[in-house]
């Protein structure tokens, strides 16, 4: 195509740089564990994860360039490539694995699942993720260019080629970071005020409203900007201010299946955990097939492209067009679907194994492309991941293996194709910005492969620590995405789910894409207490105040106070994940009569007086980041 011929890579071709080098692997790795981990703990908090590949490569340049003196841009992207791997494993993993360790907290009977089935499971859905993506480079990366924007890899471009001419960029991250590590510990370390803060709307019988003031959910919220957050706060208003008054109004000192109590005599919180969450499972999972429905058009487009990919020439004297060879791939593939099969501490079949095949490739080609046109923020994994226990659990029902094997075994299938359709996403996102700086995508990929190593044992173990300090489902940990998965796993194997209240959140699912508005921000709104999604609201609305400042000089000024701001945001993000997993750590030292966590526990003593000016503080410091201007070099 004219686009493939045209285009010239910022480094040619016939030019040999630094870029599989010791220093991005180690340092990749390094950021992979760091993203990963954040990411996980912020997914299990808000059932949502964000794209590490922008913070990685400036916090790479920021060391290679400033702290080594060190300039490859090459290696720069290396280093993101690796270190954004952290961050789709983790999505993958924390949106199922979770249901697990719920199911041998509710029966004594069952075992947690170990560290080493962990780690098989997110290193075999990772790898997988990575192979799939290679056939499908030449068709959505290269012959698409100009067509499909892939906005993350593009913005990650621009980051580097910016990053040659100098900045001070990489200081914005690392200062978010050290803030939102502080503001942590002192919330939730010293609990020296409460994280959250509540109120009872008293002439609503019903209402309420919360914030949880916590400087990941306003980075969030600032990243996903004001008409993301505004959906997703407008599902939390739908629940907290109309369906849980209704409730209330309607059932009064009524006793209603699955509540075990009048509901008169109910906070709100146990009005939204009794009703509210399974209309919102109802709408998230309405909306995930919805969302694949829409996209059959390109699915077919896709496969038809990937299946002529095949039978092009490679042109193997190129530097740029080098990829993993493809006895490789399809070696590769078979051996992990073999190993799956037969490792022990894996609970998957011969049919399972069949079937995370198939539908790996199915939706590694759907994520590949869907982030191509949407980004990977709006890339639908959690609906594929529905999809695929619906029908995971129904064939296995249908073949005998039923009761918690069944369920176990439709989880890790899942997983496993959560994995594989983050894993594609993250490395089409990041070939697009090889192909862009003029990369190898053959050294990408192998770094794709490293990461997804890497990072599957440090998810693993920090998905252990974090279910030993506070357990997942619980008002620290609920792990929104993996208790709907588990809901739908339990309802098809065992028809236990109070199918009336989904179905409701179904219609509203159909009613809000009548109305032409995206489903799924609206039904996670819906499904989230609206103690998280006010506070990404807030986050929004500080980033629509950034891209419409009018006091800017120029339009280029004010886009890069939006960067900034994302920059700062990211590191908030990091920067609370990795206190909230040192706390977890404090959690399960004892100390006395309890924990090294609880010794130091302060009670909360400023109350939701000091949340509310320690939250004004920390978005003020957002908003000062973010119109910082950058001292480039002349």
């Amino acid at each position: 195509m004219d686009n493939e011929k045209n285009f010239k890579p910022y480094i040619p071709a016939d030019k040999i740089m630094p870029e599989f080098t010791f220093t991005s692997i180690i340092l990749g790795a390094l950021l992979a564990v760091v993203f990963g981990g954040a990411n996980a703990y912020l997914g299990l908090r808000v059932g949502m994860t964000v794209s590490a590949s922008i913070p990685a490569a400036v916090v790479s340049m920021g060391i290679i360039r400033k702290v080594l003196r060190k300039n490859s841009i090459l290696e720069n992207n290396m280093v993101q490539t690796i270190g954004s791997a952290g961050e789709s494993l983790a999505a993958g993993a924390i949106f199922t694995l979770p249901a697990l360790f719920m199911w041998a907290q509710e029966d004594s009977a069952i075992s947690a699942p170990h560290f080493l089935e962990i780690a098989a499971i997110t290193i075999c859905g990772g790898l997988l993720g990575v192979l799939f993506m290679v056939p499908l480079r030449t068709a959505l990366i290269v012959e698409e260019h100009g067509v499909l924007p892939f906005p993350e890899g593009t913005a990650c471009a621009e980051v580097l080629l910016a990053g040659e001419k100098g900045g001070s960029k990489s200081k914005i991250v690392f200062s978010g970071l050290g803030i939102s590590a502080l503001y942590k510990f002192i919330a939730d370390g010293f609990c020296l005020f409460n994280s959250e803060a509540d109120w009872q709307v008293k002439p609503l019988k019903g209402a309420g409203f919360g914030i949880d003031v916590l400087p990941a959910l306003a980075g969030v919220g600032y990243i996903c900007g004001l008409q993301i957050s505004g959906y997703m706060f407008a599902g939390g208003v739908i629940a907290w201010f109309v369906l849980m008054p209704l409730i209330s109004l309607f059932g009064a000192d009524a006793v209603i299946v699955p509540a075990d109590k009048a509901i008169s005599m109910m906070t709100t919180n146990q009005v939204w955990s009794s009703y509210i969450r399974y209309i919102g499972a109802g709408a998230v999972a309405a909306g995930g097939i919805i969302s694949l429905i829409k996209t059959l058009p390109v699915i077919v487009k896709t496969f038809r492209k990937a299946v002529q990919g095949f039978g092009h020439k490679e042109t193997e004297q190129l530097r740029t067009n080098k990829d993993l060879p493809m006895l490789f791939v399809l070696g590769g593939a078979l051996a992990i679907a073999i190993i799956i099969w037969l490792m022990p501490s894996v609970p998957i079949s011969f049919l399972g194994a069949l079937i995370i095949v198939i539908f790996g490739f199915f939706f590694a080609t759907v994520s590949s492309r869907m982030v191509g046109l949407v980004g990977s923020s709006n890339n639908p994994v959690s609906g594929m991941a529905i999809a695929t226990l619906l029908i995971a659990t129904a064939l296995l029902k249908s073949t005998g293996t039923t009761g918690y094997e069944g369920m176990a075994s439709a989880i890790c299938i899942g997983t496993v194709i959560c994995i594989v359709a983050a894993m594609a996403g993250d490395t089409s996102q990041d070939l697009k910005t090889g192909y862009i700086v003029g990369a190898t995508p053959m050294s990408q990929q192998i770094g794709e492969l490293f990461g997804a190593v890497i990072s599957g044992f440090a998810i693993g173990g920090v998905m252990y620590l974090l279910n030993a300090a506070w357990k997942f489902g619980s008002n620290e940990l609920p792990a929104p995405q993996a208790s709907l998965m588990k809901l739908v796993v339990e309802g098809v194997m065992g028809g236990s789910l109070p199918w009336g209240l989904v179905f409701c959140g179904v219609g509203l699912a159909v009613a809000i894409e009548i109305l032409g508005l995206p489903i799924l921000p609206v039904a996670i709104g819906l499904y989230l207490p609206i103690h998280l999604s006010s506070p990404i609201f807030i986050g929004g609305v500080i980033r629509w105040f950034m891209e419409n400042k009018k006091k800017c000089s120029s339009e280029e000024e004010r886009k890069g106070f939006v960067e900034n701001g994302v920059l700062y945001s990211s590191g908030l993000i990091a920067g609370e994940g990795l206190v909230g997993i040192f706390l977890a750590v404090l959690a399960i030292i004892p100390f006395k009569d309890g924990s090294v966590a609880d010794f130091i526990n302060l009670g909360g003593i400023l109350g939701n007086t000091g949340s509310i000016i320690f939250f004004i503080l920390l978005l003020a410091s957002l908003i000062f980041f973010s119109v910082q201007k950058d001292k480039a070099k002349v």
